[in-house]
């Protein structure tokens, strides 16, 4: 996300449109990311929440206390940052909602071409906004936490717990969380019966890649799911619940371009983000090559699954021993190396 929400986030109390929270006032931050600047006097005690691995590492780095998932109760006000997935904004209003105290302010803002406008006015359904102000391409609303928590219920009931193909527990903000996304599907049908012993699923979303393996392939060990985003994991693991009890499942919640894997499989399955914006960024694919053949026992494969303009070819020369393609469709690639 662009730096710019979060000064449009802040921007109400430097234009002192609402009052700074003061010594012992507690707030709550939904969505925080790396490099807000607190206004001058803003001397809340602050409680972030931050459920991407990458952004948990860099606000703890900077100090703060941060958790992936809100707890506690009582704050005195909240601040959300929306991003672009409308179901996970509304979701983390009604969360706010059930951890603010009657009365206390809650603070929204996010890009104009990220929907912030169709979400205030959706907010604006359900409770009394006290006012908004845009700035920084970016729009700012606040309102006060009601006394019943009808408008969180009212969130909650539009954006249930999905169940995909029957069998897969998502939710909104989750990547592809209404469906199998195409190159997952295309991997899937293109990995071979024989993979046994222990093999591991990087960037494992919620779990399909992983079950799907769990159930094709009676020869495994061990089965282990990484993952960067924490409630993707959580889904993850009720999915692979149903899988053989013989197999040994193991989750981690992890960034694979700053974390190491400590483990070494015999095989790895992989559908690599290409990007964290609008914009195409291989080196991210780059990246997790590169961890996937650092994590791999010599002789280990790796399959893999891209946009077939994404130009992971040198990449796979440089860390495997050989590679091949081994399907392709209008949009998508599959590749195997083996190290």
């Amino acid at each position: 996300m662009s730096a710019e929400p979060l000064k449009t986030l802040f921007h109400p109390f430097e234009a002192e449109a609402v009052a700074l929270p003061g010594k012992g006032d507690r707030a709550l931050f939904l969505g925080a990311e790396p490099g807000f600047r607190l206004p001058e006097g803003f001397d809340a005690a602050l409680h972030l929440v931050q459920g991407f691995r990458p952004h948990f590492r860099a606000l703890q780095a900077s100090g703060f206390l941060v958790t992936a998932q809100a707890e506690g109760g009582g704050f005195d006000m909240a601040l959300v940052l929306a991003g672009r997935h409308r179901g996970l904004n509304e979701l983390r209003l009604a969360e706010t909602l059930g951890r603010v105290a009657p009365g206390g302010l809650v603070v929204v803002a996010g890009g104009k071409d990220d929907g912030i406008a169709s979400l205030r006015k959706r907010v604006d359904e359900l409770v009394s906004l006290e006012g908004h102000l845009p700035k920084y391409h970016g729009i700012a609303f606040w309102f006060r936490r009601p006394a019943d928590l009808a408008a969180a219920q009212d969130l909650r009931a539009a954006n249930p717990a999905l169940l995909v193909e029957g069998r897969f527990r998502t939710a909104p903000g989750m990547f592809s969380f209404d469906r199998v996304d195409t190159g997952s599907k295309l991997l899937v049908e293109n990995l071979p019966g024989d993979l046994r012993g222990s093999v591991a699923d990087l960037c494992a979303g919620w779990g399909y890649v992983a079950a799907e393996i769990a159930a094709r392939s009676p020869g495994l060990s061990a089965l282990d799911l990484y993952e960067a985003e924490f409630d993707a994991l959580e889904a993850a693991k009720l999915n692979l619940a149903g899988a053989s009890q013989s197999i040994v499942r193991d989750f981690f919640w992890i960034d694979l371009l700053k974390e190491p894997v400590e483990k070494r499989y015999d095989a790895i399955a992989m559908n690599p983000p290409f990007h964290r914006s609008r914009a195409a960024e291989p080196e991210i694919g780059a990246g997790m090559i590169r961890a996937a053949a650092k994590a791999l026992k010599p002789g280990g494969r790796l399959f893999m699954v891209a946009n077939r303009q994404l130009p992971y070819e040198a990449v796979l020369s440089a860390a495997f021993s050989s590679h091949a393609e081994l399907a392709r469709d209008g949009m998508f690639k599959v590749l195997v190396a083996r190290r």
